[in-house]
């Protein structure tokens, strides 16, 4: 780990501002996934808590306190994920948790646990350690089911006088509206092509990657940037629709089940743009086969839609994906009706 956090996107950092020189103890960052809710809302908290502020109120990025975020060690900042995304990105997990996992007594959770958030609020009661008061970030809040959600919802309306709280959010509409209410919203700004692209070249993605990877996270930068990480090859993405049609393209293969009914939505959505007349988001018109009829390609939408909601439960993952690509070539071949894709 890095012992500075790079510098934010210019988009990011200017809506970092913007929303510092407002007043409030809640906000709700929402949009679509792939603008960069979560940097936005660790860029706020790191300003927040920062010890020697910029003009502007950006953080430092030099004091003990930007040092301890970067590390993940800060005394007075609460981040709240499912545990799975907490283990990956190396937050430490609650030494309870923690050791539930380690002795194999349970699987990471995939959404925010409610243990986890009474501890939040037990954290937000406390006093602050370094007096620059203490933050709470919540990612994503849509995670939150509905008792980690009420357990929220009292501190959310009264907080102790130095806690704020930032919740970032991919799917705000699937909140409490209770929770919406007591927040300022902030809309994700979506940035124009040229500085998403002058942005992932000096990530190291240069200039035909970055438009390749833009056009296949349908134009959302930071998505863009976790694709071009990936491993997988800008050809391969192109390539895929009509490899589709030959049998199991090589970048389903290694696919999580997710991730294949990801590249298979995106597929499904472009082939139902072409046929109406409209240009397709994901893919190049050239690389795309013939659209099937609007009728099938409902059909197969509906069925990934179904497919989506149990992805990761422990089925066999080869059965899964061998399901997918035979469902997705019945309905590229032909209009017929399309079988649920089985385990």
């Amino acid at each position: 780990m890095s012992a500075h956090a790079a510098a934010p996107a210019p988009w990011i950092a200017a809506q970092r501002t913007q929303l510092l020189a407002q007043r409030g103890h809640a906000w709700l960052l929402h949009g679509p996934s792939g603008l960069g809710q979560f940097a936005l809302a660790l860029e706020l908290v790191r300003a927040w808590l920062c010890e020697a502020p910029a003009g502007d109120g950006a953080a430092c990025g030099q004091c003990a306190s930007c040092h301890a975020i970067d590390v993940h060690t800060h005394a007075d900042l609460c981040v709240l994920m499912p545990e799975q995304d907490m283990l990956a990105q190396g937050w430490p997990l609650p030494e309870k948790a923690q050791t539930e996992i380690d002795e194999k007594k349970r699987k990471p959770s995939a959404e925010i646990r409610v243990e986890a958030m009474r501890d939040a609020v037990e954290f937000a009661q406390r006093t602050s350690a370094r007096g620059r008061g203490k933050a709470v970030l919540v990612y994503p809040a849509e995670q939150m089911n509905h008792v980690t959600a009420n357990a929220l919802l009292k501190t959310l309306e009264e907080p102790p006088g130095d806690v704020r709280f930032v919740l970032a959010s991919e799917a705000a509409h699937q909140l409490l509206p209770t929770i919406r209410s007591r927040c300022l919203g902030h809309a994700m700004d979506w940035p124009g092509a040229q500085p998403m692209q002058a942005w992932l070249a000096a990530q190291g993605v240069p200039g035909p990657a970055a438009e390749a990877w833009l056009r296949a996270a349908g134009g959302r930068p930071h998505d863009a940037l976790h694709l071009a990480r990936s491993g997988l090859a800008p050809q391969a993405w192109a390539q895929f629709p009509k490899a589709l049609l030959q049998g199991t393209p090589a970048m389903l293969a290694e696919a999580r089940p997710a991730q294949a009914i990801t590249a298979l939505q995106k597929l499904c959505h472009d082939l139902m743009a072409c046929s109406v007349g409209a240009a397709p988001r994901y893919f190049a018109a050239a690389d795309l086969p013939p659209a099937p009829p609007l009728a099938a390609l409902a059909r197969w939408s509906r069925a990934l839609m179904q497919a989506a909601r149990t992805a990761e439960h422990p089925y066999n993952t080869g059965l899964l994906l061998e399901a997918l690509v035979a469902q997705a070539r019945n309905v590229l071949h032909s209009a017929t009706a399309i079988p649920p894709a089985r385990s």
